[in-house]
């Protein structure tokens, strides 16, 4: 038995103990949990108890954001030792299925992810996880910063997809958590300028400091002009939409230039309508994504040289004695957070 973050049902959160499987096959790594970030699917289990036809119907315990310390490795593991600091990729596929053999295992329907119902999460003191996706963490990267590697890995998948050439121009539609991530991994795969467009002057505040970044306040500016003006009257390179609002996905095609790329990343609550001949009429290339795949070790990389600097996106840590306070503050959604993230005890000596 140990301590756990549980969401009971629906508006219910717990800490309390939990029954865990502590068997370790060969091929795992028994992982001390340092950090967990509180994402916004973790809240939306919370608040509406379902996401699509993922339905919490039984207790689970929430968290898929995480680093730690390796304590224990199976016999079969050769690439990490025990005292490895590590971040871990929480979605888990079949290795044999033919989305995996095809490179595209954000995809394999049998993908076990992190409290994603029935599946357990990972804000409990210690988890178990597949070595092939667990990733040492250089010593230039700190605990926090690996907690980030998750929602830092969308990103990555985002730039990927729309194959940015040096010198692009980008606009990130929202400036949410991943729409920061995407904008971050936009400059670091090669756009020379990247917008991000929002209502919330405050979010727009906290991207803007980044270098090459520029903001656009959709409450106050006509975000279709700006990049008119920035662009000679051509348009962006790639348009990420990264926020699921309809009139965001309305001006993608207004946005983007004739046989640009645009990106959805973000999702919508409920189905939205989307202009599809004014796409054919740009001939623009649409791309889409689902989590991410083979991005871990990229993101690392790029953290650890110090090209992405991750940490001011930490808004807020809190000790696991507080996990209910952090999700009562992100349920709240203040305009100066972005990552909420929850510190586990430090072991009894």
């Amino acid at each position: 038995m140990m301590k756990a973050l549980v969401l009971e049902k629906k508006g219910e959160l717990s800490i309390r103990d939990v029954e865990v499987d502590r068997t370790l096959a060969a091929d795992d790594v028994r992982i001390r949990i340092h950090t967990v970030g509180v994402c916004g699917s973790d809240v939306h289990y919370f608040t509406h108890g379902r996401i699509g036809p993922f339905v919490v119907d039984a207790p689970m315990v929430l968290g898929h954001e995480a680093s730690g310390t390796i304590v224990e490795c199976g016999s079969n593991v050769r690439t990490l030792k025990i005292g490895d600091r590590v971040c871990m990729e929480p979605g888990v596929p079949n290795l044999n299925s033919r989305a995996s053999k095809l490179g595209v295992y954000n995809v394999d329907p049998d993908v076990v992810f992190w409290a994603t119902p029935p599946v357990d999460g990972c804000l409990m003191p210690e988890v178990t996880h597949p070595a092939a996706f667990t990733y040492r963490l250089p010593e230039t990267v700190s605990f926090e910063e690996g907690a980030l590697m998750e929602p830092f890995a969308i990103g990555m998948q985002s730039a990927a997809k729309a194959k940015i050439a040096p010198g692009d121009t980008a606009v990130v539609t929202g400036a949410g958590p991943i729409g920061m991530m995407v904008a971050l991994a936009a400059l670091a795969g090669g756009c020379a300028r990247v917008f991000v467009t929002d209502m919330k002057q405050e979010k727009l505040d906290i991207i803007g400091q980044y270098p090459a970044v520029e903001t656009i306040n959709i409450a106050k500016q006509d975000p279709v002009q700006v990049i008119a003006d920035a662009t000679d009257g051509w348009g962006a390179d790639i348009v990420f939409e990264a926020s699921g609002a309809e009139k965001a996905i309305a001006s993608m095609t207004d946005l983007v230039r004739p046989a640009g790329c645009i990106v959805l990343v973000g999702m919508p609550v409920e189905p939205v309508k989307v202009d599809i001949v004014a796409i054919q009429a740009k001939e623009a290339r649409v791309e889409t994504v689902f989590r991410y795949a083979n991005m871990y070790d990229r993101a690392i990389n790029l953290v650890a040289s110090g090209k992405v600097d991750l940490k001011p996106l930490i808004s807020r840590t809190y000790e696991f004695s507080q996990s209910i306070d952090a999700f009562n503050r992100a349920v709240e959604a203040h305009d100066s957070d972005v990552k909420i993230q929850i510190r586990m005890p430090e072991p009894a000596v």
